[in-house]
């Protein structure tokens, strides 16, 4: 995919989101980062990854360690805890100017 600058997302930092597609598909968790360059999330406890680190000043024991690894956005979808299961969002703007997130199946506000 050719790099056309940072994307567009309606998904946001500590969402729960659930993935649709890939190793770890149905599995719901808590977003933790957001790359919008690369276009990628990365979500607490899913996408597990060993990582072989030596010791240094920052870590002082090395081994192995396991950590969370990005996985693509298109991968992940919003899940709506009223609804009990995935779902679009959309954005609308209320009558005070101000804009909030909605979902697209029952046009409830997102916090």
């Amino acid at each position: 995919m050719p790099n056309q600058g940072p994307i567009k997302t309606k998904i946001k930092k500590g969402d729960t989101v659930v993935v649709i597609a890939g190793r770890e598909r149905g599995k719901t968790g808590k977003v933790l980062t957001i790359d919008r360059e690369r276009a990628r999330v990365t979500v607490e406890k899913l996408n597990i990854v060993k990582r072989h680190t030596k010791p240094n000043q920052k870590t002082r024991q090395g081994g192995i360690l396991e950590r969370e690894s990005p996985i693509a956005i298109s991968n992940v979808m919003f899940y709506s805890t009223t609804l009990q299961k995935p779902v679009r969002l959309g954005i609308k703007t209320l009558a005070d100017g101000s804009k909030v997130r909605i979902s697209r199946k029952d046009q409830a506000v997102i916090e």
